[in-house]
């Protein structure tokens, strides 16, 4: 009875209908819990890992969870989160994305006893007059008066046809799985409200619906693939603990109770740590342990500690071996892997994020002597060896 409680309550923005979906959950009935997640790009974040950790709860509670990988719709994309045109994605791109999406989301799921399903299977064999008889359940002014899309028009911005028959294949989704209760963030209202309406046209019982509150990333916006401001579920133990340990103090309890499962009693005990610090190494050991396991993520705040505490070099790192004795600044960051191209080192050579032997230098114009195992620093947590090719 606590399980369902909290499972209905813990990271939850809304509940359609709860009622009605308590009821089911208090009888006992296994019940088909579905996800759905776009391969828009190759990695699937912690913000994902919200709904994620929802369906293990449910599966904890021996219901069937359907995870979804949206290639169908992945193509089209969702706007319900954007503030101008998505662009389309071509297929080499999706398949491309999506190939390691079940190796990511079992680091949470039991992939065994999940039913994984690709859209497009079902998405690709419908026909206008079909697609006619879907978008005959909704009117314009219902499809414009979403919030997202009616700021846009607002704004005279271009809105395509294409992006107002997501929510219908969205929807159709939960007609094909036969989805008991369907999860998603708030952006995703609509969309999990379509899935009710197909439902009752084609004579399902309509689904429940979960929404849970939107994660920010590590600057403080919306975690976003595309800013570059996510904790990714393929990311090393090291990684993710100090991209967790640069998050803003203001997110910590956030965090704490969204994309971890430490009881709330213990939450409540961590709000009253006096140092932000240890409520955020805290935070940074638990969300390790849960994709790294414990024995990494003890490891991994031990070189935390090391590097941004102690000051010293980490115990590992990347070696770049070079044959050159000199080299222009510029080139020895991107050529080392540090920074993606000259101009994006020059950039960070300018802005004081490249340190040299622990020395700082913003002069880019410059050649650089090779020493035999010196470091290069790019930012606080990537460190390159030069070795001299000798």
């Amino acid at each position: 009875m606590e399980k369902i409680k909290e499972i209905l309550s813990r990271g939850v923005e809304e509940v359609i209908d709860r009622e009605h979906l308590a009821k089911k959950l208090f009888l006992g009935k296994p019940l088909r819990i579905k996800l759905g997640i776009d391969p828009t790009s190759p990695n699937i974040h912690i913000g994902r890992a919200i709904p994620l950790l929802k369906l293990r709860d449910f599966q904890n509670l021996g219901h069937k969870v359907v995870l979804i990988i949206g290639d169908g719709t992945g193509v089209i994309g969702d706007t319900s989160d954007k503030d101008s045109e998505r662009p389309m994605l071509d297929v080499k791109t999706i398949k491309q994305n999506r190939k390691t999406y079940v190796k990511q989301a079992e680091k949470i799921l039991d992939i065994k006893k999940c039913e994984i399903k690709y859209n497009s299977v079902w998405l690709k064999k419908l026909g206008y007059s079909e697609i006619g008889n879907q978008a005959d359940q909704f009117s314009l002014h219902e499809m414009i008066m979403r919030e997202n899309i009616k700021k846009r028009l607002d704004e005279g911005k271009r809105i395509s046809f294409r992006e107002l028959l997501y929510p219908l294949m969205q929807g159709y989704d939960s007609v094909a799985v036969k989805a008991d209760v369907e999860l998603g963030g708030t952006d995703q209202r609509f969309n999990l409200l379509a899935g009710r309406n197909l439902q009752k046209y084609y004579g399902q019982e309509p689904q429940d619906i979960i929404t849970n509150p939107l994660i920010e990333g590590t600057d403080g916006r919306k975690m976003s693939s595309s800013w570059g401001n996510t904790i990714n579920l393929f990311d090393s133990s090291d990684e993710m603990f100090g991209k967790t340990m640069s998050l803003p103090d203001e997110l910590i309890i956030k965090y704490f109770t969204l994309v971890t499962r430490v009881p709330m009693a213990e939450i409540e005990k961590i709000k009253k740590m006096l140092n932000p610090r240890d409520q955020k190494a805290r935070l940074a050991f638990e969300i390790v342990k849960i994709y790294h396991g414990e024995k990494s993520a003890q490891k991994a705040e031990e070189e935390f500690n090391k590097i941004f505490r102690d000051k010293e070099m980490p115990t590992e790192m990347t070696e770049f071996e070079i044959n050159k004795e000199e080299i222009f600044y510029p080139e020895l960051i991107y050529v080392s892997g540090a920074a993606s191209s000259t101009s994006v080192a020059k950039r960070l050579i300018v802005d004081g994020a490249v340190e040299i032997d622990n020395k700082k230098d913003k002069e880019w114009r410059k050649i650089i002597k090779i020493k035999d195992g010196m470091v290069v620093r790019v930012g606080k947590r990537r460190f390159v060896k030069i070795k001299l090719k000798k």
